[in-house]
């Protein structure tokens, strides 16, 4: 197989050869841009005594890239029938393993045991936009240390992602990120490098997963839920988001938040990380009495 994969015609005979239609529910797009993977795969890092995690290889065009790189690639692809192309694209890559599974579902610490033992993980991937979120929070709550995560995204979503906490374009999502990881955005990938091309455009963007979170709470499980309900009606001000979500008395998130030098008109996508931390503080000395 050569490394022409990453075109139009010689992907379009390969997926005819096989009989593949592509799946809008698994939200397939195939880069046909040969640039695109060569470049994701400089940026990922990843060197002779490295190993990488790829999510979701399709027809093995990024993979081929990250081989020729990393020590070892183990890429977890959901549809089984691309297996069989990816038997015919990866044939005598001695150092690529493909296992059938859902990321969302497998034991990531038995997975990297596996495959991995010894060596340095990083993970990159083109992901489905539609399983963009729950894929990356699952690498960053799963508290394993990746040395890095490279992935196309969309490109909106590579915004919210790598927004800075305390702007207009931050959400939750970018409060959970910037707990565990520094995010940036590398690069943008046009709609028309994919087959089919999808309405919108892409977006390579890379965490790096901090050894410790940046802000200290007492308790990780309710700082989340306190940050979800303030976005989830981020219309409202932060207090009366937090009341409604939360099951709350109103006067007593008031009270929290003045404790915390926190103004009770303020919206969440105004508060900074160490706002989100001294509001956590204060609502949990509320909850235990204090």
């Amino acid at each position: 197989m050569s490394d022409s994969l990453a075109n139009f015609s010689a992907l379009a005979a390969l997926l005819r050869r096989h009989g593949f239609r592509f799946s809008k529910a698994m939200g397939q797009n195939f880069l046909v841009n040969p640039s695109v993977c060569p470049r994701m795969a400089a940026a990922c890092g990843a060197g002779p005594e490295d190993g990488v995690l790829e999510i979701g290889p399709g027809v093995g065009t990024l993979t081929r890239e990250l081989a020729k790189t990393a020590g070892k690639v183990a890429a977890v692809e959901l549809d089984g029938r691309l297996l069989p192309l990816l038997e015919e694209t990866l044939a005598g890559l001695e150092n690529v393993t493909v296992a059938r599974g859902d990321i969302l579902a497998l034991d990531l610490g038995a997975l990297l045991a596996e495959h991995f033992a010894g060596r340095r993980v990083f993970v990159c991937a083109n992901l489905p936009y539609y399983i963009t979120s729950p894929v990356i929070m699952r690498l960053l709550e799963s508290k394993i240390l990746f040395a890095g995560i490279t992935v196309m995204v969309q490109k909106e979503a590579a915004a919210r992602l790598c927004a800075a906490v305390g702007s207009r374009e931050s959400g939750a999502v970018t409060v959970a990120v910037a707990y565990y990881a520094e995010a940036r955005r590398l690069f943008e990938v046009s709609r028309g490098s994919f087959l089919p091309a999808p309405n919108v455009d892409s977006c390579v963007m890379q965490l790096t997963p901090r050894p410790a979170p940046p802000v200290a709470v007492p308790d990780e499980a309710a700082f989340f839920r306190m940050v979800r309900a303030a976005f989830g009606q981020r219309r409202k001000t932060l207090a009366n988001a937090l009341s409604a979500g939360l099951a709350l008395p109103k006067e007593a998130v008031l009270a929290a938040l003045a404790r915390a030098g926190i103004p009770p008109e303020i919206r969440a996508e105004a508060m900074t990380m160490a706002d989100w931390e001294r509001a956590a503080g204060e609502m949990a000395a509320r909850e235990n009495g204090g």
